[in-house]
C-alpha cells in the first residue's frame, strides 16, 4: 500500500487530515481550531515539557529544552522552522509544508510567542512547498515576521548550523560547534532550530489540549522498499503514516506490502541496518536506541529476500561520502575509507585485515565531525557486521551477484517522491 494515511484511534485530530489532497486553505485551518488567540504561552511550554515532545528532525531532543533556551537568552531572538529533508527516504515534512502549511507557521508563530522572537523563518528547498507557504503567508498575514529562505538540497543543509549558515548568506555547511545556534544563531542572535513536524505538533497540542500525549506521542513515518535487489533501482512508491509510538515495524512493513522483508535500514541512513529481530521493535526513540538503531527522522527503508545487505550498506556509504561537505578531514577520509572497504566486500576484492578495520572505523569516528553524517556512515558499517556477519564472510574471495557492481552514490535506492 502507498499513499498517505492515519493509523491514529479514530477521533484524534493528527497531522495527515484533513485534508489529504490540495492544500489546506485557512478557513479549513481556522474551523479546526488554528490560530488560536495566544492566552500565557508559557503553560505551552510546560506541556510541552510535560507530554515530553521530542524533536522530529532526527535527533530526538526534548523540545522544550531547546524552547527553553532561546527564550532564557538575552537580546533579540529567532525562530526557524526546518523544512530541510535531508534525508532521502523521507518525505514527511515536504507534504507537510505543501499540504498543511498553516499548522506548521501557526507552530512557528507559537515557538515565537514562547521564546519571545521577533522575527521567524521557513527553510526549505522545495519549490513546491515554498509556493504553498507563500500562499499561506499571504492568507494569514502573521503578525510576526516571517522570511521563507529556500536553499539547494543536500544531506548536510539541514543540520541546524548550516541552516544558521545559509539564511545569513552563506553556503548551507555545517560550522564547529560551539556555539549552537540557541546561544549565536542567525545574525548572532540566540535561535531556536525546530523541525516543521516539531512545530505542528506544537500547534496541534496547542489547539488541542486534551490530546496532547497523543500528539506527542505520534509519529510521521516515511515506509519504502526496493522489493526488487539492486537492479530495481529507484525504492519506487511510499507510503506517508502517521503512527502511535510503539506501533510494532511488522505492522507497518505488513501494511505497506514490504512482509516479507528480512531486514530494515532505520531512521533514514542514520539509524543502522537491523536484521533478525527486526518485527519485535516498537517505533520510539527508547526502545531504537536499546536496541542499538535509531528512529532519527522516521524514515523505514525495508529489505525483501532479494536484497543484500552488504549492497544496501556499500549505497548508503557511497551516498554518504559524495554528500560529505569536505570541510572535516577526518569526515572525508572516512567516510571515503569506510565506503571503499564495503565496495571490496561486495566484489569479493576484501582483504584478510577490511573486516577488522570496519570495526575499528565504526568504533572511532562517531562524534569526529562537524554534524551528523560520518556518525551516519559509521553505524551503517557498524550494524552490517553486527547484524549480518554470515552475509559479510559469505562474501569473501567471490563478488556476489546482487551486489558486486553496488556503488551508487546518488542515493537513487532509497530516494521516494511525495506522495
Amino acid at each position: 500500500m502507498t499513499g498517505v494515511f492515519s493509523l491514529l484511534p479514530e477521533g484524534r485530530l493528527g497531522l495527515l487530515g484533513p485534508p489529504l489532497g490540495a492544500a489546506e486553505g485557512i478557513d479549513s485551518y481556522l474551523a479546526e481550531g488554528g490560530y488560536a488567540p495566544l492566552v500565557a504561552p508559557e503553560r505551552l511550554l510546560d506541556r510541552i515539557a510535560a507530554v515530553g515532545l521530542r524533536g522530529r528532525g532526527g535527533a530526538g531532543f526534548p523540545a522544550a529544552v531547546k524552547l527553553r533556551a532561546v527564550r532564557d537568552a538575552a537580546g533579540p531572538r529567532v525562530v526557524v522552522a526546518n523544512g530541510e529533508e535531508g534525508e532521502p527516504g523521507s518525505v514527511k515534512d515536504r507534504w507537510l509544508l505543501r499540504h498543511r502549511p498553516h499548522v506548521v507557521l501557526d507552530g512557528l508563530r507559537l515557538a515565537a510567542a514562547v521564546t519571545g522572537a521577533g522575527r521567524g523563518v521557513v527553510y526549505l528547498s522545495d519549490a513546491l512547498a515554498e509556493r504553498a507557504v507563500r500562499r499561506a503567508l499571504a492568507e494569514s498575514s502573521p503578525e510576526l515576521r516571517i522570511d521563507v529562505v529556500r536553499t539547494e538540497h543536500t544531506y548536510v543543509a539541514g543540520e541546524e548550523t548550516a541552516v544558521v549558515r545559509r539564511i545569513d548568506g552563506g553556503p548551507a555547511l555545517p560550522t564547529a560547534k560551539p556555539p549552537r545556534p540557541f546561544e549565536a544563531g542567525v545574525g548572532g542572535a540566540p535561535t531556536l532550530v525546530a523541525n516543521v513536524e516539531t512545530l505542528a505538533r506544537v500547534a496541534v497540542m496547542y489547539s488541542r489540549p486534551d490530546a496532547a500525549d497523543a500528539v506527542a506521542g505520534s509519529h510521521l513515518v516515511t515506509v519504502s522498499g526496493a522489493g526488487g535487489g539492486a537492479a530495481s533501482g529507484a525504492g519506487g512508491g511510499a507510503a506517508l503514516i502517521e503512527v502511535p509510538a510503539g506501533t510494532h515495524l511488522k505492522v507497518l512493513a505488513d501494511l505497506c506490502g514490504h512482509g516479507r522483508a528480512d531486514a530494515v535500514l532505520l531512521g533514514g541512513l542514520f539509524g543502522g541496518l537491523y536484521g533478525e529481530g527486526w518485527t519485535d521493535l516498537p517505533l520510539d526513540h527508547d526502545s531504537l536506541n536499546a536496541a542499538g538503531g535509531a528512529l532519527g527522522c522516521g524514515a523505514l527503508h525495508f529489505l525483501g529476500p532479494e536484497d543484500c545487505p552488504v549492497a544496501v550498506a556499500v549505497e548508503a556509504a557511497s551516498y554518504l561520502g559524495a554528500q560529505s561537505a569536505r570541510q572535516c578531514g577526518v569526515c572525508v577520509s572516512g567516510t571515503g575509507a569506510l565506503a571503499k572497504a564495503l565496495v571490496a566486500v561486495a566484489r569479493g576484492e576484501a582483504g584478510h585485515d577490511t573486516v577488522e578495520k570496519l570495526h575499528r572505523w565504526s568504533r572511532q569516528l562517531p562524534g569526529r565531525g562537524a554534524c551528523g553524517l560520518l556518525d551516519a556512515a559509521a553505524r551503517i558499517g557498524a550494524t552490517l557486521l553486527a547484524h549480518f556477519p554470515d552475509r559479510v564472510d559469505a562474501h569473501r574471495g567471490a563478488a556476489c551477484p546482487v551486489c558486486s557492481d553496488a556503488a551508487a552514490e546518488d542515493g537513487r535506492r532509497f530516494a521516494v517522491s511525495v506522495p
